[in-house]
């Protein structure tokens, strides 16, 4: 490192801190409260000149880092040959030991009612990650309207639940049918799409099912959302406290005394379920011919029709299978609410599992995992800090896309080979 870059270095970091200032000052430095109905203002310089002092030596050591990674360009980091060889040797040890942990977690001393909601909502993101993964990961098609699948899902089990009086098992595969025919709806006029296109298509199609479910108030009662959605019982066995005359309850039947734990841990061991066959189902399909056909398409659409492959088919069939998985999510949403609406399926939703996706590694099942708890995970930490939660995930993300620019488990391995490797 020579004085020139020192000296830039410095003066990047200041001018860094300068618009941190600028920015922070206003928005963390003077704070409105109420004080005796009105509103004062409580200036806070101490965290302002806290968060531009993290911010200037952030910056710097950002510069170190990058001028690093430019003298030793073309050789892989030691990060990615450590992630890569522990993954390769102890990636089956490591799965197994994350599938454990997942099944006694609610067990554990400390996994009260807080944090088995969190857990729940987590498996709910990581399961739309690894829906979306088809999608992107796999075929490479940027879908910026994954919610709309999530929301058909919700609203079919929602409609079928409440009308027909169908129990969740039935509204289930239902649900996961119609998410499935909205991606083939969807599929059908993107198929010549690519790139920055095939995203803006994809997010109109998401704000077009938004704005139908805001104003069709005859069936999705608009704003007002649907209530009273059934809840999931375990094989005909409700959970309540007090059994209707002649039904026996969940409680009743194994001789328990009944507490509302049980609903909450029956509700994760089902997305815990439901999570893991889509996991298993897209590790399986991936060596299928389909599964072959879509990683080709995600490298080479040229050579994917001059190899004869219908990309046609292919991009209809990721688009139908990442939004029936989409759909299942959206189903159990739904029923864990017992109310949705449209607010629930914003264009943030679909902003968040993307960037679960991207951040993770486009491909890696393992890295959705990673980047869930990262990510879902660090914004429940900040949950108490409300106004700095947002920055907190802003954050997050910028520190993996500087550090990890192309996700937190960025190398792919060929699904098939042609010889054995040694």
């Amino acid at each position: 490192m020579n004085k020139n870059f020192f000296q830039s270095s410095i003066k990047d970091s200041l001018f860094t801190g300068l618009i941190a200032l600028a920015l922070f000052g206003p928005i963390v430095g003077l704070r409105t409260v109420a004080v005796n109905e009105a509103l004062v203002v409580q200036p806070k310089w101490l965290v302002v000149g806290l968060i531009v002092l993290a911010c200037t030596i952030g910056r710097f050591l950002i510069n170190i880092y990058t001028f690093k990674k430019e003298q030793r360009r073309g050789e892989p980091s030691s990060i990615s040959k450590i992630i890569t060889n522990f993954l390769d040797t102890k990636g089956a040890q490591i799965a197994l030991g994350a599938v454990i942990f997942s099944v006694i977690f609610p067990f554990m001393p400390f996994a009260d009612r807080y944090w088995m909601d969190i857990a729940i909502m987590m498996m709910t993101y990581i399961m739309l990650g690894w829906g979306l993964n088809i999608v992107i990961g796999l075929a490479g098609l940027l879908d910026l309207g994954y919610v709309a699948f999530y929301a058909v899902g919700a609203y079919s089990y929602a409609l079928f639940a409440i009308h027909f009086g169908w129990s969740f098992w039935i509204c289930l595969p239902l649900a996961g049918l119609f998410a499935g025919l909205f991606g083939i709806l969807l599929g059908f006029p993107v198929l010549r799409l690519r790139g920055d296109y095939l995203a803006i298509v994809t997010l109109a199609f998401g704000e077009m099912i938004r704005i139908l479910l805001l104003n069709w108030y005859d069936l999705t009662k608009g704003p007002d959302g649907l209530t009273g959605i059934p809840r999931p019982s375990f094989f005909g066995l409700p959970f309540k406290r007090y059994p209707d005359e002649g039904v026996e309850t969940f409680h009743t039947f194994f001789g328990l005394e009944y507490s509302p734990m049980q609903r909450i841990i029956f509700l994760y061991y089902l997305i815990l379920i439901l999570a893991l066959i889509t996991n298993f189902f897209t590790i399986k399909i991936r060596k299928l011919p389909v599964g072959r056909a879509w990683e080709a398409l995600r490298e080479d659409e040229i050579a994917c029709k001059s190899l004869g492959v219908n990309p046609r088919n292919t991009k209809l069939t990721a688009f139908a299978v990442g939004a029936m998985f989409g759909g299942f999510a959206g189903s159990f949403f739904a029923t864990r609410q017992a109310f949705i609406s449209p607010e629930s399926f914003t264009f943030i939703e679909s902003a968040i599992i993307v960037a679960i996706v991207v951040l993770g590694g486009m491909g890696s099942q393992t890295g959705v995992v990673l980047s869930t708890i990262f990510l879902i995970g660090l914004i429940e930490v900040f949950r108490d800090f409300e106004s700095y939660r947002m920055i907190a995930f802003g954050g997050a993300m910028v520190l993996i896309m500087v550090f990890r620019p192309k996700g937190i488990l960025a190398t792919r391995k060929p699904t098939i080979t042609m010889r054995k490797e040694k």
